[in-house]
């Protein structure tokens, strides 16, 4: 008996490892676009017949940091339609500042501060910096 439920088992297992039927379905690419700047700046676009779309420019700035040479900004969104249904639309934008910064309405947000939490920082804020430690 032992034996039977080990070689269904080892049967089980085998079927569930074996490779699955690719997915031989070919999303078209409607429309792509792509210029290079010889400054390093750019500009790309495209968009698939299921739906896909996505577009970013990037420009060249002066680093905010004096020890890193020019960076790249780059800003874009793109968009998509979720499995459920739901149409997802991202907006960002990344820099040397602040990073890479999304925005969409399916992105989880804060909850937002309690008030007497709110006037607590806000007090905090207008003390005078504590004296240096002299360790």
């Amino acid at each position: 008996m032992k034996m039977r439920i080990l070689l269904l088992l080892a049967v089980v297992a085998i079927a569930s490892s074996a490779p699955q039927k690719p997915d031989n379905q070919v999303i078209a690419i409607l429309k792509q676009e792509f210029d290079q700047q010889p400054d390093g700046s750019y500009v790309y676009s495209y968009e698939t017949e299921n739906g896909i779309k996505a577009e970013e420019t990037g420009t060249l700035k002066k680093a905010s940091s004096p020890d890193t040479s020019d960076v790249i900004v780059a800003q874009g969104g793109f968009s998509y339609t979720a499995p459920d249904g739901t149409v997802i639309n991202l907006n960002y934008i990344a820099d040397d500042e602040n990073g890479f910064k999304p925005e969409g309405a399916h992105l989880p947000t804060p909850p937002p501060i309690p008030p007497a939490i709110q006037k607590a920082l806000d007090y905090l804020a207008t003390l005078p910096p504590p004296p240096p430690s002299r360790n």
